[in-house]
């Protein structure tokens, strides 16, 4: 017979050598850093230099986690590699499993030749809800026009698929040509979004050569801050029911579901 305080010790050892093994069977979850799927910068002359336009497209593969306290920095260097612009962008948080398009503005005293974005490092947070809780914010009735001075006029409305109100969004329109290639971009603010309410949003997009040709507009809408909260209280409110209505016809007093499956020939 084994001794009480012998067996306590045992079973101590055993739960010791269970959890190390767990541990060593279960390594850390390794996240895949943001990818900038796409970039493009346009030079227009100002009246105190030079206007740099960029606009970009920030994916983030993992779908359980916010990417947040991201920083995009922007560098203009011209011909001899001098460095003529810099600028550091605070970007939203990237929602797990999505991406975040993003455009900026800054002006230069001498002209760039060739500008480049870089990001830091994103700082992860596991999301409180799972990816499907997080819709998009529809994006309805887009117009794009281009005026007279060769900039773009976009206007739509923006909706709120969620109960809670969004106190402010952020409205990103993106311009391709006909192969879907990035030509620039631009971006408005919307507040007190309500389900049922959409607001119209209208921006302008400036700077691009005029020998290029838009054919199509992307527009997405997200929350606004470095973190994913305002996304996951929205979220945590719950979603607007797709179906409100009540029917108002009478329901069929026979299934007919049963007898057309067996017409159906094997």
């Amino acid at each position: 017979m084994i001794p009480r305080s012998r067996t306590v010790s045992l079973l101590a050892l055993g739960a010791i050598c269970l959890a190390s093994c767990s541990s060593e069977d279960q390594p850390a979850q390794s996240l895949k850093p943001l990818v900038l799927k796409e970039q493009v910068s346009n030079i227009a002359k100002s009246a105190d230099g030079y206007a740099v336009n960029w606009a970009g497209v920030l994916s983030n593969a993992n779908p359980w986690h916010f990417g947040e306290h991201v920083v995009a920095t922007i560098v203009g260097r011209d011909a001899a590699g001098t460095e003529v612009v810099r600028m550091d962008q605070p970007l939203d948080a990237v929602p797990p499993g999505g991406s975040l398009a993003f455009t900026g503005q800054a002006s230069a005293a001498e002209k760039p030749v060739k500008v480049t974005i870089q990001y830091r490092p994103a700082q992860w947070r596991s999301a409180a809800r799972i990816p499907s809780a997080f819709q998009s914010f529809p994006i309805t009735r887009v117009q794009t026009m281009r005026q007279k001075d060769g900039s773009y006029l976009i206007t739509g409305y923006v909706g709120n698929p969620y109960q809670l109100p969004a106190s402010s969004l952020v409205v990103n329109a993106l311009l391709r040509d006909s192969a879907g290639k990035l030509l620039g971009g631009g971006s408005t603010f919307v507040d007190d979004v309500k389900a049922g309410s959409p607001p119209r949003f209208i921006l302008t997009v400036a700077g691009l050569p005029k020998d290029i040709k838009v054919t199509k507009t992307d527009v997405t809408a997200r929350t606004w801050g470095s973190t994913g909260r305002p996304y996951e209280d929205l979220a945590m409110g719950g979603a607007i029911p797709m179906h409100t209505i009540k029917p108002t016809t009478e329901p069929f007093a026979v299934d007919r579901g049963s007898e057309a499956m067996a017409g159906v020939k094997q």
